[in-house]
């Protein structure tokens, strides 16, 4: 079986109507029997998902407008997050943060309640517990290694919105790797809301075009 490399792909032949197998490149896994079997596969997981992939496409078309007969984006990601929660029926949101974001899921919080949700909230640091607690080596520590410092603990953050029923949860500005371990012991399905990026001022996207980072990606650059 040859393993997805799609974005090497320059004519990214999926997103056409029609294409001849022979025209796609050498690398691309869509010759292979076994991806054909895949591709079955997960059209009937779509199927038996019906409400809730049929709904994020209608949502897809919904955040567009047609305006002087060209489509332009028609509102914000908060705005999709409270539609798709409308469609799917949910009543319960989870939002799991770091504590540098507490204005911003106090807004969010209130924002949602006022279109009628339930809202969780869970901080990166509960369970006050020390990194070392956590395993983590004293040496790993900010500031002085024989000193308290808070570890973030994003699986209990999970477990206590597990416990409190969520059916959906938020990630607000986790670190990066812990907002993976939430995503694994979430019950539920997650959306991150935004993502942590200290240098670039939680815009990861500017890394790719600003040429003043493009030095950290060297991989001699320490």
């Amino acid at each position: 079986m040859k393993y997805p490399t799609c974005a090497k792909c320059i004519k990214k032949y999926c997103t056409k109507e029609f294409y001849k197998e022979e025209d796609l490149p050498d690398f691309c896994p869509m010759k292979d029997l076994t991806v054909k079997k895949l591709i079955a596969k997960s059209k009937e997981e779509a199927c038996s998902l019906k409400k809730v992939f049929e709904t994020t496409v209608l949502l897809e078309k919904e955040g567009y407008a047609m305006v002087r007969g060209k489509l332009i984006p028609a509102r914000p990601r908060i705005k999709e997050l409270i539609e798709l929660a409308k469609k799917w029926e949910i009543k319960k949101i989870g939002i799991a943060f770091c504590d540098g974001f507490s204005d911003e899921v106090l807004k969010l919080t209130k924002i949602l309640e006022k279109n009628n949700f339930e809202v969780y909230s869970v901080i990166c640091k509960c369970g006050h517990s020390d990194k070392t607690h956590m395993g983590v080596p004293e040496e790993y520590k900010l500031g002085n290694p024989k000193s308290y410092e808070p570890s973030c603990n994003p699986i209990l953050q999970a477990y206590l919105l597990n416990d409190s029923k969520t059916e959906i949860n938020i990630i607000v500005g986790l670190c990066i790797g812990h907002d993976m371990i939430f995503t694994k012991y979430s019950e539920v399905f997650v959306t991150t809301l935004i993502v942590k990026d200290r240098y670039l001022g939680h815009n990861p996207y500017a890394g790719l075009y600003s040429a003043y980072v493009q030095k950290f990606y060297e991989k001699d650059y320490p």
